[in-house]
């Protein structure tokens, strides 16, 4: 039966096989396709060609019979960007599959300008264009990545301007395409290369110009999102003043040309030594200017009575020291003659009460055993006496008491 499974034991012819295929293909219908003509060719009023993928690297053949193909009424080559309504077509002879157009349109620049501004309003609405994100570029760096086309004007440019402000500037260059399909995926991809290169120091996109179609890629949603992402400040310069890519809108800085980039990343090296002398020359003259006040001040504090002549104070304070001295030698006079009153009071009180003044009177003191002697019968008859008078002492032996009548 045809239409049972085939088995090994009953296989499917092949004719079989393909009238399925080819039957399972028609269903599928007519689409609407985009894409670039990578091959155009016209043999016997009908075209045999190829159409490529904008983003990805997936390419269709296609096939425009003549009976379409006279219908036709724009001009179309090899690199055009095209809308077609294609429908997939299984030839069962020869086993191959191909996309037969039944209509072929050139992409409007009004279409592309109206997918640019849906484009445009999406990422600004996420905030990629805000100025707060742009990252300040290095006043100077080492080292700079650039992206660019392969010996193009735009490198070499960029390259003489920088190294003629700044000797010593180094560049790590990753050569990309510029225009066609592989633009936009190869600058993605030298971005995000030189952007996990710690020693990059700031990035520049470069082109030379160009159309507005020629410089679609560095509209390329991936590659937008790619550059608002980086870490590394990002300069863009495409050098195209109308239509202006997004790229120029996410990149921190927007150069109007390549050589207006070299200009605004590198510091001209002349410029910045006129700035040091400059400098130098007004802190010269503000130090100058401020010794010169010192100095004034100075000598007007010099020019002062005060400090003009020395032995001013000496002068005026004469009369006062002599005053000084004349009261302290008073004072010190009173005080000794106060001290020579005291003393000779207390040393007349001293006298009145000393022992030797009793014994001026004609008294004597006796003492016995080295004990003066206060009651006669302490003394017994033979007790040996001492005798103090006014001028001496005297030994003597007792003989006893006796009555004092």
């Amino acid at each position: 039966m045809a239409d049972a499974p085939p088995t090994l034991e009953a296989p499917w012819p092949v004719g079989l096989l393909a009238a399925k295929v080819k039957e399972y293909i028609d269903r599928l219908g007519t689409a609407w396709v985009e894409g670039e003509l990578t091959q155009w060719n016209v043999r016997n009023g009908n075209v045999y060609g190829k159409l490529k993928d904008l983003n990805q690297d997936v390419t269709i053949s296609i096939n425009i019979w003549s009976s379409v193909a006279s219908r036709l009424t724009q001009e179309f080559k090899q690199g055009d960007r095209v809308v077609a309504a294609v429908k997939p077509d299984y030839w069962v002879k020869g086993g191959s599959l191909s996309m037969v157009v039944y209509d072929l349109r050139h992409v409007g620049l009004g279409d592309l300008l109206e997918r640019l501004e849906r484009l445009r309003r999406q990422l600004a609405a996420e905030g990629l264009f805000d100025p707060s994100r742009k990252q300040p570029l290095p006043f100077l760096p080492h080292l700079i990545g650039l992206v660019t086309g392969k010996d193009s004007d735009a490198e070499k440019d960029v390259k003489r301007n920088a190294q003629l402000r700044w000797p010593a500037v180094q560049f790590r260059t990753v050569y990309a395409a510029v225009q066609g399909d592989r633009s936009a995926s190869e600058v993605t991809a030298a971005i995000q290369r030189l952007d996990a290169d710690p020693e990059v120091d700031v990035i520049i996109v470069a082109r030379g110009g160009g159309d507005f179609q020629n410089l679609l890629p560095f509209s390329d949603e991936t590659l937008v999102r790619t550059a608002a992402a980086t870490r590394t400040p990002l300069v863009s310069a495409i050098g195209h003043e109308n239509d202006r890519p997004l790229l120029d809108d996410v990149a921190d800085l927007r150069a109007s040309t390549p050589t207006d980039a070299a200009k605004r990343v590198v510091p001209d090296v002349a410029e910045e030594l006129v700035r040091v002398q400059q400098a130098r020359t007004r802190m010269q003259g503000r130090v100058t200017a401020l010794i010169s006040h010192e100095i004034d001040r100075i000598a007007q504090l010099r020019s002062r009575p005060a400090l003009l002549t020395t032995s001013w104070i000496v002068e005026t304070r004469s009369e006062e020291i002599t005053r000084y001295v004349a009261r302290g030698e008073e004072l010190a006079a009173r005080a000794v003659e106060r001290a020579e009153t005291s003393v000779r009071e207390l040393a007349a009180r001293l006298r009145a009460l000393s022992p030797q003044s009793t014994l001026d009177r004609g008294y004597a003191i006796v003492q016995a055993s080295g004990h003066v002697l206060k009651q006669a019968d302490a003394a017994p008859e033979g007790t040996p006496l001492i005798i103090t008078l006014a001028d001496g002492t005297l030994d003597a032996l007792s003989a006893g008491t006796h009555d004092q009548h």
